[in-house]
């Protein structure tokens, strides 16, 4: 592999998240993203980038950017995401993107209350993926730059009894990512 250059995405409106059996929030993520390194494979066609989790950026999920049944969240709750890795491949002549996603998401209720970590490990892509709960379908990156990646996500108890009861932990998280790669 050789050095090649930055690639840049960007998160745009139109993402949902799903856990367990909760209707899906509808989530205004524009405006999140970060540069990548992009390296070269042998095979001219597939490019390996990796994003730097310290220039990351998620909005987080607030009444400003979150609805949940048509509605706001209320003011006060808000989940922020931390990215930790966020690697793979993308196939320049299929439009593929496989990506290696791990984060924390962290809970909270004003500034008083703050809930232990939601891990999520992932992987995106752009084709089908199906749970035991959820399904979702991809869309190959377009040449405007547009794709839609989707995960499937197995969130692990985090020891807190009421946000494991509440989100009903273990339990299993679907994202739809709506973003743009340049």
């Amino acid at each position: 592999m050789s050095f090649d250059y930055f690639m840049e995405m960007r998160s745009l409106d139109g993402c949902r998240l799903t856990i367990g059996s909760y209707p899906p929030f509808a989530y205004n993520a524009f405006g999140g993203g970060g540069k990548a390194t992009l390296l070269s494979s042998q095979t001219n066609n597939l490019l390996h980038v990796n994003f730097s989790s310290k220039t990351f950026s998620i909005p987080p999920l607030t009444s400003k950017t979150t609805k949940f049944l048509s509605l706001p969240l209320p003011p006060g709750l808000k989940i922020e995401m931390s990215m930790d890795q966020l690697e793979g491949t993308i196939n320049k002549q299929s439009g593929e993107v496989l990506l290696k996603f791990e984060s924390k998401f962290l809970f909270s209720i004003g500034s008083v209350l703050r809930f232990p970590y939601l891990i999520v490990n992932t992987l995106l892509n752009t084709g089908k993926v199906k749970g035991k709960s959820h399904e979702g379908e991809g869309e190959v990156l377009q040449n405007n730059g547009k794709t839609k990646l989707v995960g499937i996500a197995n969130i692990p108890i985090t020891g807190n009894k009421i946000l494991d009861t509440f989100l009903g932990l273990p339990n299993e998280a679907l994202a739809e990512l709506e973003c743009e790669i340049k």
